[in-house]
């Protein structure tokens, strides 16, 4: 199996690990507020459902995905585009909508060529990393899904890719908060759920960031406040990045307020 196999195949499995949390749900429980602002959980699965969608548009049709981006950064479209489809259909409708959407954007990830560019919001990408940034908004969103409803967090192995995704993206990170990326190296050290250690960056860092890889990718994520983590920080350059951090292309986040503390403890 090649690279991106093992990838999209981990994208299908954390797309049935968060449809497993919701398959079933009350109507009721479409509406419970998550821990994004004014966000319910029909809203989680609106936006993931719409930015599917628009990445499938990026993969298949680069012209008419730039004509979107450009109406969306010039105010021609809603900025809450995004959540229209779970404010106007019945849950049943919703998830039928966002399974479709990602069959279609595993097919269209699945028959890409391996060594294309695909643009998005913020920088292109290549399309191990589009791959791997669905993943991670997959987990992201569901996160925000299990705190609404009460449910532990998706641990496993593939928090590896979102580890790695947010190390990746320091310097993005740094510029989208208006701030001049240091050349401090700073290296970044998971726990993995098996117990071994995911290490970033290199090895005679002076700094450095480590924890458990949930408490890493709840960070780079902004799906919680460091202070409410395992994660910590040596180093002025590690403690400066894990303030600004984010794995999501955009604008910076406001992030979550301190005090939710860890999931599922």
């Amino acid at each position: 199996m090649g690279k991106l196999d093992g990838l999209l195949a981990d994208l299908l499995a954390e797309h049935a690990a968060l449809d497993a949390e919701v398959a079933g749900l009350p109507v009721s429980s479409f509406a419970l507020l998550t821990p994004a602002e004014g966000w319910t959980v029909a809203d989680q699965l609106s936006h993931l459902a719409y930015f599917d969608a628009t990445a499938s548009l990026a993969l298949l049709d680069p012209a008419a995905f730039a004509e979107h981006k450009r109406a969306l950064f010039v105010g021609e479209l809603e900025p809450s585009a995004d959540l229209a489809l779970g404010r106007s259909v019945a849950p049943d409708r919703l998830l039928a909508d966002w399974r479709r959407g990602r069959r279609e954007l595993l097919d269209a990830l699945a028959a890409a060529d391996p060594g294309a560019r695909v643009p998005w919001y913020g920088p292109e990408m290549a399309l191990t990393s589009f791959a791997t940034a669905r993943l991670m908004e997959t987990w992201a969103h569901g996160q925000d899904v299990r705190d609404a409803l009460g449910r532990p967090p998706a641990v496993s192995e593939r928090l590896r890719h979102i580890c790695h995704l947010g190390f990746a993206a320091r310097r993005y990170a740094y510029r989208v908060h208006g701030l001049e990326p240091p050349e401090t190296a700073v290296r970044l050290e998971a726990v993995a759920p098996s117990g071994s250690t995911w290490a970033f960056g290199a090895e005679e860092a002076a700094q450095s960031i480590h924890g458990s890889a949930l408490g890493v990718a709840l960070v780079f994520t902004q799906r919680r406040h460091p202070d409410d983590t395992d994660v910590v920080a040596d180093g002025e350059s590690a403690a400066e990045w894990l303030s600004v951090a984010q794995a999501f292309a955009g604008p910076a986040g406001p992030g979550r307020r301190p005090g939710l503390g860890m999931p599922g403890q």
